[in-house]
């Protein structure tokens, strides 16, 4: 039975501790709001007062929070944070979704300490993590790794190593970046077809039996066809984590025009007040009677987008 501390009680972090109390591991959390943590605490896991409080004395420490801000925060307030409470040899795991540059920040400020930081974001929205199939993407020590993989496993169905710190980051970024180009260009299809004579169902049923279609986009496809925008992964979400994406390439010279499309519908879509619906809310913005028009002739005629 391994110690756990858990920090961040989302829609997320709370399904993985929930996951890591039923493996049978020691789990104490906290959370930002002490409301969200009763349903763990009945299945029987300890609350804590605070990040450090619930770090106290912990093999592994696993933090799931929203941005840098409340990762910076949870891990390196200097009264609270969790860093404080860790003992040396214990295993910092960070699974959120972060900016490069703070994971390897994060990294080295564990490291003064003597412990070690793996950046594990995940791969996965809520029915993979109440189904315990995240997939995990590492960036770290391999032997650290090894020690911790038995606690992810009993999240996730899949642990990829994926080098040093900040590489589990990059590629998660990479995977969220290249999820939202996707559901953008299908959004932006359906609407054209909507707009044509064909069965536009019909239609995409089609496209989703060649090659080029991918399970994820058939699947937001389907959400989208269906008017289902119920948040599993929100726009304002997207909108963060693609942001991270044009961050880290800012003054590096790349190109990357596609992601800055991406971004820029999921900034249309905030503004057209849909960023709380699930990704596939962009749907709307292509589906002018359903309340977008306006939005769609603002965004051809060339309205800056800029966030």
């Amino acid at each position: 039975m391994t110690r756990i501390a858990f920090i961040g009680l989302g829609a997320m972090g709370s399904r993985m501790a929930q996951a890591l109390v039923r493996a049978g591991h020691a789990v104490t959390a906290w959370n930002r709001d002490p409301a969200k943590t009763q349903p763990l605490a009945s299945a029987g896991a300890t609350i804590a007062g605070s990040p450090r409080s619930a770090a106290t004395g912990a093999d592994i420490v696993i933090a799931m929070v929203r941005d840098d801000e409340a990762s910076r925060h949870v891990w390196l307030d200097p009264n609270t944070g969790a860093l404080i409470g860790m003992k040396r040899d214990a295993i910092a795991i960070d699974c959120s979704t972060l900016t490069i540059g703070w994971v390897r920040e994060l990294a080295e400020a564990a490291q003064e300490r003597g412990i070690a930081l793996l950046d594990a974001p995940v791969a996965g929205s809520r029915p993979q993590a109440d189904a315990g199939q995240l997939i995990f993407m590492v960036g770290g020590d391999a032997a650290r790794l090894a020690f911790a993989e038995p606690v992810l496993k009993a999240m996730g169905g899949a642990v990829h190593h994926a080098g040093a710190n900040g590489a589990g980051a990059t590629v998660k970024l990479a995977v969220n970046a290249l999820f939202a180009i996707q559901v953008s260009a299908m959004a932006e299809l359906i609407g054209l077809l909507k707009q044509s004579s064909v069965d536009a169902a019909r239609a995409v049923e089609i496209i989703g039996m060649t090659p080029v279609a991918s399970t994820a986009v058939k699947g937001a496809a389907a959400s989208m066809l269906a008017g289902n925008f119920a948040p599993m992964f929100p726009v304002e979400l997207v909108e963060k984590d693609l942001g991270y994406v044009l961050a880290a390439t800012a003054g590096s010279g790349n190109a990357v025009p596609m992601t800055e499309a991406a971004h820029s519908v999921m900034g249309w879509a905030m503004d057209a007040g849909f960023g709380y619906d699930n990704l596939t809310g962009i749907g709307r913005l292509f589906d002018p009677p359903r309340g977008a028009r306006g939005a769609v002739q603002n965004h051809r005629a060339g309205a800056s987008l800029t966030r």
